[in-house]
């Protein structure tokens, strides 16, 4: 069984800075791509940030340049670095991962989801 751990969400007023992080545990073979996704109220999930196996990494056009996204060396952990938070960037960000194990495969896995609030 995959697990997914999130923390790091908040409140944090607007130009703030929060951290996410999530950690995969679990009957693992191989990690691949890990990403972070948000959904707001009334919206759509959509891609905040991607980071594939060989370390490459993609952005949201509205994020660019603010957020960072960076894993641990293990593999197993990725982390969102979220810089100048505007209000826009409330919502509820899903951790994301693609993941080998002993009887899969590769499949997707998702986090609980953790609140980012941006509020003064």
């Amino acid at each position: 069984q995959v697990q997914l751990r999130e923390s790091g969400g908040g409140l944090v007023p607007p130009g703030g800075s929060l951290r996410l992080s999530c950690a995969v545990s679990g009957d693992i073979l191989s990690v691949y791509d890990m990403g972070w996704y948000r959904q707001a109220p009334g919206k759509e999930r959509e891609l905040v940030a991607r980071i594939i196996s060989g370390g490459r990494t993609n952005y949201a056009d509205s994020v660019k340049g603010r957020f960072t996204i960076f894993r641990d060396n293990g593999w197993k952990t990725v982390y969102l670095q979220m810089n100048s938070l505007k209000a826009e960037d409330a919502a509820v960000y899903y951790c994301n991962a693609v993941v080998r194990t002993m009887g899969t495969p590769r499949a997707d896995y998702w986090g609980q989801g953790t609140q980012v609030t941006v509020s003064s």
